[in-house]
């Protein structure tokens, strides 16, 4: 056998090396090696003097502005950036049963009647599996193509032949290069495909959708440099038992990766939902103590949200602490300023805390609301129902400015909310918002006597 006839990968960032190693020197991560087959060397052609490529000056290079594809789902075009661009490698990664497929099979049904040459590459499901998923969305016209194969030769031969203008690659993980002899799936399997999609997509201009599986801890599985390579990086939250999906974007070479887009999975696949704080706070309870209705940003959308908290009284030396949507050490940060600052005696208190509708929160324009949840659940005093409040808190105690509130404010003022709580800086940028009472305050003492 060959010397170094394999190498060893991190699964976790595509490092190489020539024996195994227990801690990646490149992630940092343990047992992350596998050992697979090295990839046979490709020797590039020479490039013939009128192929040959020269620097160009930057002022010489024309910046025409590329017509973005609308997809039909304004909640997905507000996450790419205002639709999809001719040229570009789409990743979109989420939890198995979270509905990947379903969102981008509704895509290329919306598209189809626009486009005539759409083609869907599934890697895992039959044509029949497909035609019955697609016969709970709807219609789709004809130019819609399907095809099942996970050869990747092949796969570029009937792409450069049938030149689609939108490309679906269901999923990364099932593809493999023939020229490579390890399983698909594997580190060079999977950088391997990405870059031939990618190759098609640039020298093509063709947009190209590729479904990436996720590992157990919620990254799409395989190697980092996937992610990298690629333009834009979707992932698909929420639990899958539940009704509603978040799309949010977490790379975008072409918009912003602060947007998010709310989805409802029905029987007749995924539904946007307009208002997504309309919808996080349905079902909430009226005069209960604990809950307090926050306002948050996500990218350029407010969004309302409940903050649930429960105290009560601990019966074990040590009091319990949970925390559902929002970050653990957070709370107890919180909790310590409460019984430092006002003299609540929460050491003795179990406290559990919960972002109802199960969204994950890490913007500090929650701590305020979170605080005054705890009061409210700790002296059984319900927060009067239309009240709003968001602000950070520091550690001594003062609520400190947050960005954007004056479309905090008037989110809020258009879901009904007749009073809001927030930081006293901030009174200074809200303008024109008649009809809504502001309350500003600059510590604690003073927000929890505004209740």
């Amino acid at each position: 056998m060959k010397k170094n006839a394999t190498l060893f990968f991190c699964q976790n960032c595509g490092y190489e090396s020539a024996k195994w190693m227990g801690q990646c020197p490149a992630c940092r991560e343990w047992n992350t090696f596998a050992e697979e087959p090295k990839a046979p060397s490709v020797k590039g052609r020479s490039m013939r003097e009128g192929e040959r490529r020269e620097p160009v000056a930057l002022g010489e290079i024309r910046s025409d502005d590329q017509q973005r594809l609308q997809t039909g789902m304004a909640e997905l075009d507000q996450v790419l950036g205002g639709g999809i661009v001719p040229g570009s490698l789409v990743l979109v990664g989420g939890d198995p049963g979270i509905g990947k497929s379903t969102l981008l099979l509704q895509v290329c049904r919306s598209l189809s009647g626009r486009l005539d040459r759409i083609l869907y590459i599934s890697g895992e499901e039959s044509l029949q599996q497909i035609r019955l998923r697609a016969a709970r969305i709807g219609e789709f016209s004809s130019s819609l193509k399907l095809l099942c194969e996970t050869n990747l030769a092949d796969i570029e031969t009937t792409v450069l032949k049938m030149k689609p203008q939108v490309m679906v690659v269901d999923s990364i993980q099932t593809m493999y290069q023939e020229s490579i002899s390890s399983a698909p799936g594997s580190v060079s399997q999977i950088r391997e495909a990405t870059g031939v999609l990618m190759r098609l997509a640039k020298q093509q201009n063709i947009a190209v959708f590729i479904v990436g599986h996720v590992t157990k801890d919620g990254t799409v599985a395989g190697p980092r440099v996937l992610e990298h390579m690629v333009d834009t990086v979707l992932y698909f939250e929420g639990d899958r038992h539940a009704s509603y999906r978040i799309l949010r974007g977490v790379k975008n070479r072409f918009g912003s990766t602060n947007e998010i887009g709310v989805f409802e999975m029905t029987d007749r696949g995924l539904e946007e939902v307009a208002n997504p704080s309309e919808y996080m706070l349905s079902g909430r309870p009226e005069g209960a103590s604990g809950s307090v209705v926050v306002c948050m940003m996500e990218g350029t959308r407010p969004m309302l949200l409940e903050v649930q908290a429960l105290v009560c009284k601990t019966n074990f030396g040590l009091p319990r602490r949970t925390a559902a949507g929002m970050d653990y050490n957070r709370l107890n940060l919180l909790m310590a300023v409460l019984e430092k600052r006002l003299g609540l005696p929460l050491s003795g208190y179990d406290a559990y805390v919960n972002i109802a509708g199960g969204v994950r929160l890490s913007e500090p324009a929650m701590d305020l609301g979170l605080v005054l949840a705890v009061i409210s659940s700790y002296r059984d005093i319900p927060v009067p129902e239309r009240t709003i409040v968001f602000g950070e808190v520091g550690l001594s105690g003062e609520v400190r400015a947050v960005s954007m509130a004056q479309q905090r404010v008037q989110e809020a003022k258009k879901l009904g909310f007749t009073r809001v709580i927030l930081p006293q800086s901030c009174l200074a940028q809200i303008k024109n918002c008649s009809g809504i009472k502001l309350v500003g305050v600059s510590a604690v003492k003073d927000a929890m006597a505004a209740l």
